[in-house]
């Protein structure tokens, strides 16, 4: 456990947790969202209850699949609604889905947050070499690789490295990590190993970034170092740090101005731990919104 003042949670596990989703609305609509429930039943937030590491020992972190390969649905985890759901980005009252980049289809990853970290925009915590401050959102996290992940899972990955992506003048960290299951897994311990055993790809990652706004008419994105990918060493300190700003965060929610739900049903001591019972009506709140929708919905 980690103590930050009266603040008490667990940023690890002994064994990998398991989680269920709940939904409520319809894929592809404005009203449809991604709850979860720990094995307890307990509705949790993807972002502030699923513990940073499954293994600290030896290193391996959760991550939440927002997003599959090869799919376009904008997904994100909800950081200003209670207990996070996951939920498709919208940008002025459409729905948003990525345009295909000559020639891949969707995103070419598993595309995720690590829970429990916070890219803080405050300048103070900025990244001095680019002069941008963060993005306000967990970190971004690209799983290579080759299984399909679920809309809402969590699995357990291995670091990589990290790319940085200066997106709209913030900082927007895309960290590089390998599911610990792959049969590639075992061969790939740091970014270089990337680059041996998976030629090309990190250049894909590159260009993907660079040009996937373009499509919608957005001028191309500044990816720093031309690109250049840095190493596990490098992405395990913004990790922490990251971490350090989310612990904060928890025991001050006014520090994101409130930009951020900060509820939750296991951060101990924290402002927003809420019992059970709250979680779960949260989730019941939607669904009767839900309901009461379809019953005024024109047949």
């Amino acid at each position: 456990s980690v103590v930050f003042n009266h603040l008490r949670f667990s940023n690890m596990a002994a064994s990998p947790l398991t989680y269920s989703i709940v939904e409520r609305g319809q894929p592809n609509t404005l009203d449809y969202r991604i709850f979860y429930k720990d094995s307890n039943g307990t509705v949790v937030s993807p972002f502030h209850d699923i513990p940073l590491y499954s293994n600290k020992e030896n290193q391996i972190l959760n991550m939440v699949v927002e997003i599959p390969r090869w799919s376009n649905a904008k997904m994100e985890i909800c950081k200003d609604e209670k207990m996070n759901p996951i939920k498709q980005d919208v940008k002025k009252g459409k729905l948003r889905y990525v345009k295909n980049i000559f020639p891949h289809h969707g995103y070419i990853w598993n595309y995720g947050a690590i829970p429990q970290t916070w890219e803080d925009p405050d300048p103070k915590h900025g990244f001095k070499e680019t002069g941008t401050n963060g993005d306000n959102d967990p970190l971004d996290v690209c799983e290579i690789g080759q299984t399909v992940h679920e809309r809402g899972a969590v699995i357990q990955v291995k670091i990589l490295g990290t790319m940085l992506l200066v997106d709209e003048g913030e900082t927007d960290w895309k960290v590089i990590a390998i599911d610990v299951t792959d049969p590639l897994a075992p061969e790939l311990n740091d970014i270089e190993d990337v680059q041996k055993k998976m030629p090309g790809f990190l250049r894909a990652t590159y260009e993907w970034f660079r040009y996937y706004k373009v499509p919608d008419g957005k001028p191309e994105n500044t990816v720093h170092w031309n690109g250049e990918c840095k190493n596990k060493e490098f992405a395990m300190n913004v990790i922490k740090e990251t971490n350090e700003r989310w612990v904060a965060l928890m025991a001050e929610p006014s520090l994101s101005d409130g930009a951020i739900a900060c509820i939750n049903s296991s951060v101990k001591g924290s402002p927003d731990n809420v019992d059970a019972a709250k979680a779960s009506s949260i989730v019941e709140a939607v669904r009767r919104r839900f309901i009461c929708m379809l019953c005024h919905s024109p047949s």
